[in-house]
């Protein structure tokens, strides 16, 4: 039988394993950040309408260049970053992935390089490797923050051509401050231009404003978001940037022909006709968040202040095995890979409950 090394494979590619964590049926998943609430009836039947209209007109290709979801997808962002956005400075496509998928197939690439500052999501390392773009791991602190002084030395030796900044970072939750990008902005142009992409998947659960003002000025800058955390709508998969004109132009160099169905389009601008329902499901994440944050340190675990709607946890002697007692009783988190460390979503404050009565016997039998 014939196996992937049997194949005429890139190199970079041989050995290395997908993206992906496990699916398993358990009565409590809080692995994969997804918003636990499933979206209201109201938004269902308006996607219904919407896409039932869309249905008429499938033997025609889609809206090319999604011009009606980026102007609702600026107003969305106008309207919640407080930073006028028009559409030209936006773009979409399949999930935030693609985004990002798109910006190195056009600023990354053989012969380039992007940095990104680990532990941190890592899809930017295995996009990069799949665009052919060499792959640099920055430095972090011990309490997962970024060192803006070391960060900029390590731009300084390494002169990439895209650098990844994530926040809040995945899957630590810390968020990263407005002077650190600026300063780490400042640095990638010093080096030489280079791209500098601030992934803000989660933003719409942060303590902090987003960064989104900081692209005024900064042509090379660019922010990243999506629908599937604060919209409730993973499934969707619907990714979005804000950037200078002229990115959205240069990015289009690479996209897809017709790459957003209709159907997607017709989802997703139904989902921001309910953006303040869906807002409010992110105020209880939040709050849950916090929750479980506060039990988590008065169980005796270490927690990593979070800003997105996930919390690392720890320290373990055995990760994995500490992962497994969690799963034994029924709930399933993410190991991450970091030593040490778990992650756990916000759920619902029953699915949290059952997370925080597993943590205590886990805690209990490591007392003993």
């Amino acid at each position: 039988m014939t196996g992937i090394d049997d194949l005429p494979v890139r190199d970079e590619l041989r050995g290395k394993s997908p993206y992906g964590a496990p699916q398993l049926d358990v009565p409590v998943q809080l692995n994969t950040n997804e918003n636990p609430y499933p979206l209201p009836e109201p938004l269902v039947a308006r996607i219904a309408e919407r896409v039932a209209e869309a249905a008429r007109t499938l033997n025609r290709y889609p809206d090319r260049d999604a011009v009606e979801l980026r102007t609702e997808l600026a107003r969305y962002l106008t309207r919640t970053g407080k930073h006028p956005v028009a559409v030209e400075n936006v773009w979409a496509a399949n999930g935030s992935n693609e985004v990002l998928q798109q910006l190195l197939q056009t600023f990354g690439g053989p012969g380039r390089t992007a940095i990104g500052f680990e532990p941190s999501y890592s899809m930017h390392a295995l996009i990069a490797r799949g665009t052919g773009t060499g792959w640099i791991s920055g430095p972090r602190n011990e309490d997962f923050t970024i060192d803006p002084a070391a960060a900029e030395k390590a731009i300084a030796e390494h002169r990439p051509d895209v650098v990844f900044i994530t926040s809040p970072n995945n899957p630590t939750g810390t968020a990263v401050a407005a002077d650190t990008v600026r300063a780490l902005y400042e640095a990638a142009q010093a080096a030489k231009p280079s791209m500098v992409v601030v992934d803000e998947a989660y933003v719409e659960f942060s303590h902090r404003d987003s960064l989104l003002p900081l692209v005024e000025g900064r042509p090379n800058l660019v922010i990243s978001r999506t629908m599937s955390k604060a919209f409730g709508a993973a499934g969707l998969r619907l990714g979005y940037l804000a950037a200078d004109p002229a990115v959205v132009d240069a990015v289009q160099l690479v996209r897809l022909p017709y790459h957003l169905s209709a159907v997607t389009q017709a989802t997703a601008l139904a989902a921001l006709e309910h953006t303040d329902t869906l807002l409010g499901y992110v105020e209880q994440l939040k709050a849950e968040r916090d929750r479980l944050v506060t039990e988590l340190r008065g169980i005796g675990c270490e927690v990593t202040d979070s800003d997105a709607n996930f919390v690392q946890f720890g320290k373990f002697p055995d990760t994995h095995a500490a992962w497994q007692r969690i799963l034994d009783r029924g709930v399933l988190v993410r190991d991450n890979g970091v030593p040490g460390w778990l992650r756990v979503t916000a759920g619902t404050p029953e699915e949290n409950d059952a997370f925080l009565d597993a943590v205590r016997e886990l805690m209990k039998e490591q007392e003993r």
